[in-house]
């Protein structure tokens, strides 16, 4: 007879996740680090028990948002390139539904998270239960049908006899590279106190290899003779350049090529910022040496990046009527954007197939010089902004050096919403493939604080830098609770500059006077800060701003710094343009100047098809 072990759906999810494991290159890791969780009638005695019986199995982390343990998890799963991850567990209910935000950035992002909301009861005999929406087309609708647009895979187990096969198909899409995201499955609350016997392989070390996929031949020897024929070819790094621990191939092959490379937002810290190839940011926060670049550029080398809007300044950057497009991604939707070759691959394996196709191989001297010149301009106007000595309220620029002198090479900057991701990605020098972790794909506030949590967990040996405005903090601060109650130290840059400045610039820029950008804060933030038990410095002067920094650099535990900004000092231009619609009539002279504005810089837009 086939053995079997009898346990609850619940106690069976446990034992099952304590066992999985990812391999890449080798190298082997445990692929749960424990879950997330906050209960209700819907999990408590279901999981909540079985990780009360299990907890040596799989290690239980409290939460105080639901939204925020998604994000604290996704940190954790980027920092550690989405080999290993967080599970996370709610009640039915408003629970569940407030994971759907995280759930959506997870997905965006393509990192990998498991949800396990609880659901109404499957056997209905108590319906309507607490929290159920009562659907009039089907019984079997509850709130957790919420998560399928935004989950890349999705599953109710009404019985236990389903739950072998969810459980894989989970696994499936959360170690595949090009697949992963966010994936749920919506557990009944009756079925997870269900006992069963389960056959007992179900339970034994499974190992999901993380294949390093090559291109086709013919494929690679196309790219290879389009940037072998190129004259000014440009590289674009995404975050797959990182996920795939591609950077020093990537630093080996600028180097011998000579094609300078730009960087995304999720691909900043493929070259450390002084590497001879880098031009910094590209697109509409990009810096002005990578942009004029990317203008004249014949032949673009797209690596692991999905193209945002941000990264083509909504298709107007890549202005060279002949330009072309070479796409190394393990993604085929990426791969195949702008009618490009569709070198689908592994970064690192796609890199050094390219590498040896162009042994030998390099652009002219004059084009290495061109980069290098625009390049230095660029740092002098950064050095100036951040130098600028502006007072008595300092300026966000001059924020963002200080923090960057003030961290180590190793240590990690995290941000997510608002005008600091933009001045990071211009302004940021960064010195480790790691070291800089900003969300933008869904840029989502209030991922700050919850999102450095993630990130000290993957690594406390890094200090993490959570740097976050006075709207994100007042959007989600709870996890700062978190921190110090776990004891995991943060040092929070909490920027004070009443108001969504970001928001407000752009609204200045459509012709909509800032209109309810502006905070009226009758409280006092870092009075907030200190009741959730964190440490509080506060600063009103760049200097002060740069002893309180080191002082909760050095500290044992979780420091909050507040510091007043003035938001009307922005950063260098990246002299890209971002595509959001002005009012087409209107009786304000101030709209109807933006509306001209935007008509002329939308000629520019190209299909790009």
């Amino acid at each position: 007879m086939t053995a079997t072990q009898r346990l609850t759906v619940g106690q069976a999810i446990v034992v099952f996740l304590a066992n999985q494991w990812t391999e890449r290159d080798g190298e082997r890791r445990r692929f749960f680090a424990g879950c997330f969780g906050i209960f209700g009638h819907g999990n408590v005695a279901g999981l909540g028990q079985a990780l009360l019986e299990r907890a040596d199995d799989l290690p239980y982390r409290s939460a105080r948002n639901e939204q925020a343990m998604v994000h604290a998890a996704v940190g954790y799963a980027r920092m550690n390139d989405r080999l290993s991850a967080y599970a996370c567990t709610t009640s039915v209910g408003p629970g569940a539904t407030n994971m759907v935000t995280g759930a959506a950035l997870a997905t965006i992002n393509r990192i990998p998270v498991l949800l396990l909301p609880g659901d109404i009861f499957a056997t209905r005999t108590a319906n309507p239960v607490l929290q159920e929406l009562e659907d009039a087309r089907s019984y079997d609708v509850s709130v957790n049908d919420c998560f399928k647009p935004v989950s890349k895979y999705w599953d109710r187990v009404n019985r236990p006899e389903q739950l072998p096969a969810a459980l894989l198909a989970a696994m499936r899409v959360l170690t595949d590279p090009a697949e992963t995201g966010a994936v749920t499955l919506a557990l009944p609350q009756d079925v997870q106190a269900e006992a069963y016997d389960w056959p007992a392989e179900l339970f034994t070390e499974r190992i999901w290899r993380i294949p390093r996929q090559v291109a086709e031949p013919p494929v690679l020897a196309e790219a290879a003779a389009l940037l072998r024929d190129a004259r000014r070819p440009l590289i674009v790094a995404g975050g797959g350049v990182i996920y795939s621990g591609a950077t020093e191939e990537l630093s080996a092959f600028a180097s011998e090529t000579g094609i300078p490379v730009a960087e995304t937002q999720a691909g900043k810290g493929s070259l450390p910022w002084d590497h001879p190839a880098s031009v910094g940011a590209i697109g509409a926060t990009g810096t002005t040496a990578a942009n004029a670049l990317a203008r004249d550029a014949d032949v673009i080398l797209g690596i692991g990046t999905r193209y945002s809007d941000f990264t083509t300044a909504s298709r107007t950057l890549f202005a060279n009527p002949g330009v072309r497009f070479v796409n190394l991604n393990v993604a085929t939707l990426d791969a195949v954007k702008h009618s490009g070759v569709p070198l689908t691959a592994d970064a690192r394996a796609g890199l050094a197939d390219l590498r040896t196709a162009l042994a030998g191989h390099t652009v002219a001297a004059s084009y290495r010089r061109e980069g290098a010149a625009l390049t230095a301009r660029w740092n002098d106007a950064v050095d100036r902004a951040q130098a600028a000595g502006h007072g008595p309220i300092p300026s966000q620029p001059e924020l963002i050096g200080i923090v960057n002198e003030v961290s180590e090479p190793r240590d990690v900057v995290v941000c997510a919403a608002g005008s600091l991701p933009g001045d990071l990605h211009k302004l940021w020098r960064t010195r480790d493939p790691k070291g800089y972790h900003v969300e933008y794909g869904y840029s989502c506030m209030g991922y700050e604080i919850a999102g450095g949590l993630g990130a000290k967990l993957a690594d406390p040996s890094r200090e993490v830098f959570v740097l976050v405005g006075d709207g994100s903090y007042l959007m989600m601060a709870q996890e700062l609770v978190t921190a110090v109650a776990d004891e995991v130290k943060l040092v929070v840059v909490l920027v004070q500059n009443h108001g969504f400045a970001s928001i407000g610039n752009l609204s200045e820029s459509v012709g909509a006077q800032r209109f309810g950008t502006s905070f009226r804060l009758p409280g006092d933030l870092a009075a907030s800060a200190a009741a959730t038990g964190a440490d509080v410095l506060r600063a009103t002067t760049a200097a002060e701003f740069r002893a309180a920094l080191c002082k909760a650099r050095d500290a044992a535990h979780t420091t909050v710094v507040h510091v007043e900004t003035d938001p009307l000092v922005q950063a260098p231009g990246s002299e890209a343009w971002w595509d959001v619609p002005v009012a087409e009539v209107s009786t304000l002279e101030s709209t109807a100047q933006a509306r001209s504005r935007y008509a002329e810089a939308k000629k520019a837009q190209r299909s790009l098809l």
